[in-house]
């Protein structure tokens, strides 16, 4: 079992800044990989970034590329996504998730935490 919590949510301007964070605890070894998803109201759920065991190999959706970055703290145990000139269609519930795949299918990860508001407004 994997827990994740996230926190870091909050309201900002557009063109403001965020940093999330995911703690996570349990057998965290069998879920290597961390994603970042999110979804709107009315919208499905959507890849943000993700990022491996060793922070070495990182993505991330077209739409956050070059304002967002993935990254995880040495112990591996939080894992962090900072967002940079937020736009208001950034607006989401940000979800981290946990995966022993490299992958952006939300359907390959099976351990999800509670979710985080962002709200960015114009």
């Amino acid at each position: 079992q994997v827990q994740l919590v996230e926190s870091g949510g909050g309201l900002v301007q557009a063109g403001g800044s965020l940093r999330l964070s995911c703690a996570a605890s349990g057998r965290t070894f069998s879920r290597p990989v961390m994603g970042w998803f999110r979804q709107a109201p009315g919208k499905e759920r959507e890849f943000v970034a993700h990022i491996n065991w060793s922070g070495t190999l990182t993505s991330y959706s077209d739409s956050v590329k070059g304002r967002f970055t993935i990254s995880r703290d040495n112990a591996k145990t939080t894992v962090f996504l900072q967002m940079n000139s937020l736009k208001p269609e950034d607006t989401a519930v940000y979800y981290c998730a946990a995966s022993n795949q490299i992958t952006a299918r939300a359907t390959a990860y099976d351990y999800w935490g509670q979710g985080t508001q962002v709200t960015v407004s114009s």
